[in-house]
């Protein structure tokens, strides 16, 4: 429902993490129709967002909410460098939630946990040495230890992680500086982490949710807030749990301070109080336990679901690391894109009859900003397919071909019938020939139809054994109703990637989904 007449409205954005707590929150807030000094019934509307992504859209907005919830004060100083001092005033904690590595408990206990610490290093280690992870692991959870985190560009908890790792290399506590940022060591100990980091979720919910339901061998570890491990530990997949390993060099702590924006009418400022003291009240602050968040009022008697059975130990962290300054923020952008491991990608483009009109359209303006937020060290094979697979751009890095690359996606003509399963055989093929343990390999598929013109391959056990050579993940993209949806979404699944259900609405929100996941140019990293 929309505001009643005449109110006091208060537009609120907040980070992701707080999305279950806050809809709970605002919808009881707004029941009870609360009124200002002069009358006005306040109203509340809420815009989830990360923090790096809020900072780029509140950049450009006309009209600024009047209250930001980022996850820590550092966010609003990372906007003031953009000239919008707006929310550094006056802020407020509303809730806490320590920076954990969520892993699933045989992974833990396999590294000796919880008899022995585990550190951010540790894990940089064993994503550094197969062998290592294969004496700790018993080979039970795969070749290799694959990690998950956020986007350092979008989302303060994936700036924090490598923050967090920089933090244990230098063995400091203290705020690390941007000169810091460039020692040999950190750097090395950065590439060691993020050389294991398999998917970039865009928020710590979706990482969770995606790590409890693909199981281990999709993720062994993520990196996630506290509060992400309560709502989605006990649900994992083939029964197992995950659990919060609060790593032993120290970590950072999430404030989520609710910030007012001082630029904002007297009016809608005194709005944007009430519904912030209400967030505080005893009664919010027991719904924002009962999310997994820990409470800010000591009013609060702290109980499940942050106990014992799932993992928390609420005298952890024992070390809180300082809070970054902007420029330390902006700095890890840049030592992250030389870090992350570059891809090897290879996109498969239908471009049979059935995709004429808007359909291609969408999918060639989706395409090219997909390109255009590609890292310049990686790689890129297009190959359209109709009757038949045609290699439209042979393997190329990106900062070398990236305006070919939109040239050749925006010259593509529809027509022809569908040789899907030929041109995934195509692409793994490209693949082969090119693959590099320093590269990450991936397939990104979009089709609108079945299978017509195939003549190398069908859709059997043969065709995912090619297409999962070299360590392959395959995304695939059914575009319409038309495609076959299980085929797609088991190729993607057994690929280790991710299956997406499209229209001419939502592709472009795909691609850039699949930007997000590949560590594209986004958010206060572009």
């Amino acid at each position: 429902d929309g505001p009643p007449r005449n109110a006091a409205v208060v537009n609120v954005t907040a980070n992701t993490e707080l999305t279950a707590w806050l809809e709970e929150s605002l919808a009881l807030f707004n029941d009870e129709q609360i009124e200002t000094a002069d009358g006005k019934t306040v109203f509340v509307q809420l815009t989830p967002m990360e923090s790096g992504q809020a900072v780029v859209d509140m950049s450009e907005m006309q009209e600024l909410p009047a209250l930001w919830l980022p996850d820590s004060p550092v966010w609003t100083n990372v906007l003031a460098e953009r000239g919008l001092n707006n929310f550094q005033g006056d802020c407020v904690s509303t809730a806490q939630s320590p920076l954990v590595i969520g892993m699933w408990r045989p992974v833990a206990e396999a590294l000796g946990w919880p008899g022995r610490s585990l550190g951010w290093l540790d894990v940089g280690s064993l994503a550094a040495d197969p062998s290592a992870w294969e004496y700790y692991s018993g080979g039970q959870f795969g070749p290799t230890l694959r990690i998950g985190h956020t986007h350092p560009g979008l989302s303060d908890s994936g700036a924090s992680t490598l923050l967090a790792v920089v933090q244990a290399a230098q063995s400091q506590v203290d705020p690390v500086s941007a000169s810091d940022i460039e020692q040999p060591i950190v750097q090395a100990s950065v590439s060691a982490f993020e050389s294991a980091v398999s998917w970039f979720g865009a928020d710590t919910d979706t990482l969770g949710r995606t790590m409890s339901e693909r199981g281990a061998s999709y993720l062994g570890a993520a990196v996630m807030y506290e509060s992400t491990v309560v709502r989605y530990g006990q649900s994992g997949a083939d029964g197992l749990d995950i659990i919060p390993v609060y790593p032993f060099e120290g970590t950072f702590m999430a404030t989520f301070p609710a910030c007012i924006n001082s630029a904002a009418d007297a009016e809608t400022q005194e709005a944007a109080t009430l519904f912030r003291d209400f967030l505080l009240s005893v009664e919010s602050q027991q719904r924002a336990m009962n999310q997994g968040l820990r409470p800010v009022s000591n009013q609060v008697i702290i109980s499940a679901p942050l106990d014992a059975a799932r993992g928390v130990d609420l005298s952890q962290p024992e070390v809180i690391f300082g809070q970054p300054s902007a420029q330390t923020i902006y700095a890890v952008q840049d030592l992250w894109q030389a870090a992350r491991k570059d891809v090897n990608l290879v996109m498969l483009l239908d471009v049979s009859g059935s995709m004429e009109g808007s359909k291609i359209r969408g999918m060639r303006e989706a395409a090219v900003q997909f390109v255009e937020q590609m890292g310049d060290k990686d790689y890129l094979t297009i190959i359209g397919f109709s009757d038949e697979p045609y290699l439209y751009m042979d393997r190329k890095m990106v900062a070398d071909g990236r305006a070919e690359m939109i040239s050749t996606i925006n010259a593509m003509q529809a027509g022809g019938g569908t040789a899907l399963y030929d041109a995934i055989g195509a692409g793994a093929y490209m693949i082969n020939e090119a693959t590099s343990s320093s590269a990450a390999n991936a397939m990104v598929l979009l089709t609108d139809g079945l299978d017509t013109n195939s003549i190398r391959f069908t859709f059997n056990d043969d065709l995912i054994d090619v297409a999962t050579a070299n360590d392959t993940s395959v995304f695939t993209i059914a575009y319409g109703d038309d495609a076959d949806s299980n085929i797609l979404r088991d190729l993607a699944t057994r690929a280790n990637g991710n299956f997406y259900q499209g229209d001419e609405a939502n592709i472009a929100a795909i691609y850039q989904d699949l930007s997000t996941a590949f560590g594209g140019s986004l958010g206060i990293g572009r």
